[in-house]
């Protein structure tokens, strides 16, 4: 499997992996203690690892998401708690997380042999969250946890080559959105207002982006062998799969 072929591959894997954390009823339930609502926890579990930068600099880095969404969210948080302090209590969800979901994953450890060269050899140019995350110390102490946090690094990877694609191919971060599969759906959901211009003729160059994404995340790939790259991909499936089906039944 080529490096570029195992970035595509594991693209809806890594994504639900590494936002699982922040998604989990428990972690929503402790943020709420916090006196975090949703929305301010999600953006400022990601941003609060740049410490006490604008909330302009946060919505620039993730990209995503309508500045003004980013803003109220951040303001909020800043005012109950220091981001920093917010980013550490996110890590630890994380590796919560990790020890329940994932300790009882039979080939977890063979995950993080894969998982961590992958984040290890990654370029961070460009990548201002990726590096930060990847610096940020972690209660990592299960085979677990460990996985977790590996996951949601793969994940920061690609969110941030996915946003530096989008701008490569002449999209605003709402375009590329409207281009893609969850169309004005998603574009909403991500705080940004219609009228929304029409996707159609967005996509080629969403698909583009795509491709470039998987060529960037592809390049921290490459050091792997291709039976390895392959393997990875495998149990990344497997992971998402059971974690899946884990999530279902707890809803259910």
């Amino acid at each position: 499997m080529t490096p570029e072929h195992a970035a595509a591959a594991s693209r809806i894997p890594t994504q639900w992996l590494g936002s699982a954390y922040i998604d989990c009823p428990m972690t929503v339930r402790r943020a709420r203690r916090w006196g975090l609502s949703g929305w301010s926890f999600h953006v400022a579990s990601r941003g609060g690892v740049l410490g006490e930068a604008s909330a302009d600099t946060v919505a620039a880095a993730l990209g995503f998401f309508a500045p003004d969404l980013v803003r109220d969210a951040w303001d909020a948080a800043r005012r109950v708690r220091p981001p920093v302090e917010i980013a550490a209590q996110s890590i630890a969800e994380c590796c919560r997380w990790g020890t329940e979901h994932l300790d009882g994953f039979v080939r977890v450890r063979r995950l993080i042999d894969l998982a961590a060269p992958v984040v290890r050899n990654a370029d961070g140019a460009g990548l201002p969250l990726f590096v930060a995350w990847r610096s940020m110390p972690s209660p990592d102490v299960t085979p677990g946890a460990r996985a977790a946090v590996l996951l949601h690094l793969l994940r920061e990877l690609r969110l941030g080559a996915h946003l530096i694609a989008v701008r490569a191919a002449g999209l605003s971060p709402v375009e590329s959105i409207l281009g893609g599969p969850d169309g004005e759906r998603g574009a909403a959901a991500l705080g940004w207002a219609g009228p929304y211009p029409p996707g159609a003729p967005l996509v080629r160059r969403r698909v583009w982006s795509d491709q470039v994404a998987d060529s960037m995340v592809g390049r921290a790939m490459a050091g792997l062998t291709p039976a390895e790259r392959g393997e990875l991909v495998d149990l990344l499936h497997a992971a998402w799969r059971r974690c899946e089906a884990a999530a279902t039944r707890q809803v259910a």
